[in-house]
């Protein structure tokens, strides 16, 4: 396995979409050969494991169920995308990963982090990504900027402390896991969030 794993992370609203496809521009200008994909989802079995989740046919789901929900849908996305990219030397650019489970189940459901350990070495044995960039803000600001962009999801309709467990989470992993995750403030202007996410890239392409 040759290629590179870097995965983008945040709470609703810190506009990940946008700054993808900015990341995806950098990447292919640099030469790489570019897979992307995200999660819930990324092949087919995924994307209905995604309906799953997000939608509201199963609203008052149980957070045991969520939690295998989500890692059956990432062993379908490693067998069948993420490793075969991987393999052929490519780049993949995935739309969260596991990360999130531990900032969404983890902290915002309160599972103990014991069992979603088990399930990410059972499912990925020793794979984690190469780089994670973490668009950080307040909870008040991704939730207003996420309540005009649709109709919540699932998710999206829970209450601001289970996104304050979340966003605390994912700050908690980046300290912890500094030289893999990078912190990017994307509170400020999107040509001052560019700037950081530009840097932050140049410094691992050319590392």
């Amino acid at each position: 396995m040759s290629g590179c794993f870097i995965t983008i992370e945040g709470i609703e609203g810190v506009g990940k979409t946008t700054n993808i496809e900015f990341i995806e521009k950098l990447l292919r200008d640099a030469g790489k050969e570019i897979v992307m994909t995200r999660e819930p989802g990324g092949t087919s079995l995924g994307e209905d494991v995604r309906e799953l989740l997000l939608g509201h046919k199963h609203d008052g789901m149980s957070r045991d169920a969520e939690l295998l929900l989500m890692f059956a849908a990432r062993a379908e996305h490693l067998d069948k995308v993420v490793v075969p990219a991987l393999d052929e030397n490519k780049w993949v650019l995935c739309d969260r990963f596991t990360d999130a489970t531990y900032a969404y189940q983890g902290g915002g459901r309160g599972f103990d982090t014991a069992p979603i350990e088990v399930l990410e070495n059972l499912v990925q044995d020793d794979l984690r990504p190469d780089l994670t960039l973490l668009l950080d803000v307040s909870v008040e600001i991704g939730l207003d900027r996420a309540g005009k962009r649709s109709e919540p999801d699932r998710f999206e309709k829970e209450k601001h402390d289970f996104f304050e467990r979340v966003r605390q989470t994912y700050l908690q992993r980046a300290k912890a896991d500094p030289e893999r995750m990078v912190i990017i403030d994307a509170s400020q202007s999107l040509d001052a969030v560019q700037s950081q996410i530009h840097d932050a890239m140049m410094a691992f392409i050319n590392r």
